[in-house]
């Protein structure tokens, strides 16, 4: 039984972007004003030259725009706005005024502000370093960074000048950066000297040596001391010069000159996790990158000029990139950077409340862990600009919802998100004209022709299936690096259903137009030959207070698949058969009797990206006596030895 949690009183729906946006549409298209978001959801994927035009128009971009459009059977040969030309980091740098845009605080309390002034003149800065080093347009700059602010100013710097980015976060070891800055050559690498995680500080520095000796396209190299701390030296090394921060900072700054770049030019190179294979390079288009996250940002999360946007991630996560555009928006936004719950379990709620966040951005991990520990924060901390919460990373369960709400704010937007790397945006997302439904992300992203297909490929709703995209947009990747004929690109997401973007979430559509992902489809559960969600699965065992987590899989066992159900225990001592029958029967009764796991098996930890994602099919693969074929995808590849020839898993009992 769907549960409506909350719904945005009419006087906020009647000040919002969306009622603004139509207002605009009524006036420049012709289009008649509903204040229903199905009614304009269905416009704009029925009108997609003149939706992406008034997205451009009603953002104000920064460019110059010229209406015309390829569309064809092929989604990858598609081309929106052919001949608009535009610099992404002339849109970022919106305001130049002694406001604050970025906040960066880390784990041990260090804080320090950019105004929009400040953050100016230090791209200014970088461009102008690069330019004497001769960095030129569509050349690659490796950004090898924690979430502070030198990498956003890196970044701007970058894309200013036309070059390409890469970043990946320092929780990835050296042979996991190699893997991908390998395949893209950079010519220059921005490095941080260390990190801290949970108190413990991380030298940086040490991996250097080993990594340019893999990548030999680097030739210089700039170190930056971590916030709040003095620059750890490196021993020169031939063939690359090494420069420190603190001397670029001693550059003379000069008015940048934004140049203008086509539409499709490329802005930032961004990986896949790399849990199946080679992690894969896809490459993002400036423009089609723009459009999205201002829509995104505008239309879907209510984010305004003076905003202040959270979202707890690395810069080797996609988010990273979504949340620094906000900016384009005239929000300023805060980083964090370390452990989320670094001495406190409530440390980034206090953050929320202390620095006025008005997005605030986290996992669905996160905010379970809150509702495991019973964390009630009402009383504490009054969260008064708080509008919008945000989580994606995986799916968000109906009692992650309830607990929002009862345990954090009840008046706020609580707007589960997903997408993917893949498209550096989402499919489904929140808005403001939309009820939220316990358990449901809202809607499609205005735009999205997102639909749910059978194996047959016929649309479906109130059944589980596939994630698709039916028609094509912007932010498509424009081409995946080292890909001759597109053939990685259109073996990743057209192989399944023809001229139809595949996902490869596991998902449901709801008559109401909500959706519920279940995880991803290489990761669903066929026993039986009946295909099941492992998200049902989680659910239920989320509700055991003696369960830390757990990852579920499927094993192929006498001809048949039989669940295996992993679980880590608050307290290993509690673990037993009582325990494993009630789990048993809840899971029976929640769930089904075919989600009831053949075992349930005791373990100390679970293998998981590095942002966060557990990997089912590294244990599948493991237990199978399979190659893992990335192992430096995972933040903890140790912990798989565990899961080796089990003797629990020999037999049929």
């Amino acid at each position: 039984m769907k549960k409506k949690l909350w719904e945005a009183p009419k006087s906020i729906k009647n000040k919002s972007n969306l009622y603004r946006y139509e207002k605009f549409l009524k006036k420049n298209y012709d289009y008649k004003f509903s204040k229903k978001f199905n009614k304009l959801l269905n416009w704009s994927i029925d009108n997609p030259s003149d939706f992406w035009s008034s997205i451009w128009d009603f953002t104000k971009v920064k460019g110059q725009k010229k209406l015309k459009f390829k569309y064809t059977k092929n989604l990858i040969d598609t081309k929106f706005l052919i001949g608009s030309k535009l610099n992404f980091a002339e849109n970022l740098l919106s305001k130049n005024d002694k406001t604050k845009a970025i906040t960066f605080i880390s784990e041990n309390g260090f804080r320090e502000i950019r105004t929009w002034n400040q953050l100016y003149i230090n791209t200014s800065k970088i461009v102008n370093f690069f330019k004497k080093k001769k960095i030129k347009s569509k050349d690659r700059i490796a950004a090898y960074l924690p979430n502070i602010i030198e990498t956003v100013e890196s970044f701007l710097a970058t894309v200013s000048i036309g070059a390409i980015w890469s970043s990946c976060s320092p929780d990835f070891g050296a042979n996991g950066v190699i893997e991908r800055f390998a395949q893209i050559k950079p010519k220059l690498l921005i490095i941080a000297d260390r990190y801290y995680y949970n108190g413990k500080e991380i030298n940086v520095l040490e991996r250097l040596p080993f990594i340019l000796k893999k990548v030999k396209s680097i030739k210089n190299v700039i170190i930056i001391n971590y916030p709040g701390k003095t620059s750890l030296i490196f021993k020169k090394i031939k063939g690359v010069k090494i420069h420190y921060w603190k001397n670029v900072k001693r550059i003379e700054p000069t008015k940048i000159n934004f140049k203008k770049y086509d539409f499709d030019h490329e802005l930032a190179i961004l990986y896949s996790s790399g849990t199946t294979g080679k992690p894969k390079c896809i490459c993002h288009r400036a423009g089609g990158v723009l459009l999205q996250h201002l829509k995104e940002h505008q239309l879907h999360c209510e984010i305004n000029p003076g905003d202040n946007m959270f979202y707890f991630t690395t810069c080797g996560w996609m988010m990273w990139n979504w949340l620094v555009s906000s900016l384009a928006s005239k929000a300023s936004i805060v980083l964090f950077d370390g452990f989320p719950m670094y001495k406190k379990n409530d440390l980034l709620i206090k953050i929320a409340d202390k620095e006025n966040i008005t997005l605030f951005g986290v996992s669905a991990k996160y905010i379970d862990s809150l509702r495991k520990l019973n964390l009630s924060f009402k009383s504490k901390y009054k969260l008064k600009k708080l509008k919008t919460i945000c989580s994606t990373g995986s799916p968000l369960s109906v009692d992650g919802f309830n607990y929002v709400y009862n345990k954090i704010k009840k008046n706020v937007h609580l707007a589960s998100i997903s997408g993917g790397t893949d498209i550096v945006s989402c499919f489904v997302l929140g808005n403001i004209y939309s009820p939220v439904i316990s358990g449901q992300i809202q809607n499609n992203g205005l735009g999205m022709n997102t639909d749910v297909f059978n194996n047959k490929g016929r649309s479906i709703k109130n059944k589980k299936g596939e994630l698709v995209c039916k028609s094509p947009f912007p932010s498509m990747p424009k081409k995946f690096w080292n890909d001759k004929n597109n053939f990685k690109y259109k073996k990743a997401y057209f192989k399944k259903f023809k001229g139809i973007w595949h996902h490869g979430d596991y998902a449901e559509r709801k008559s109401s137009n909500g959706y519920v992902i279940y995880g991803r489809s290489d990761a669903t559960l066929n026993p039986g030959g009946v295909r099941l969600g492992t998200s049902e699965i989680y659910s239920v065992v989320e509700k055991f207070k003696e369960v830390k987590e757990s990852i579920v899989v499927g094993q192929s066992w006498d001809n048949d698949i039989r669940i295996l159900l992993f679980i880590v225990m608050n307290e290993p001592n509690k673990f037993n058969q009582n325990l494993i029958e009630k789990i048993k029967q809840k899971i029976r009764v929640d769930a089904s009797p075919r989600h009831v796991p053949s075992k349930i098996i005791n373990v100390t930890d679970i293998p998981r990206t590095k942002n966060g994602k557990i990997v089912e099919l590294a244990v599948k693969n493991i237990i199978e006596g399979n190659k893992i074929k990335n192992i430096q995808a995972l933040e903890n590849p140790e912990v798989l030895k565990e899961y080796k020839n089990l003797e629990e898993l020999k037999n049929n009992d």
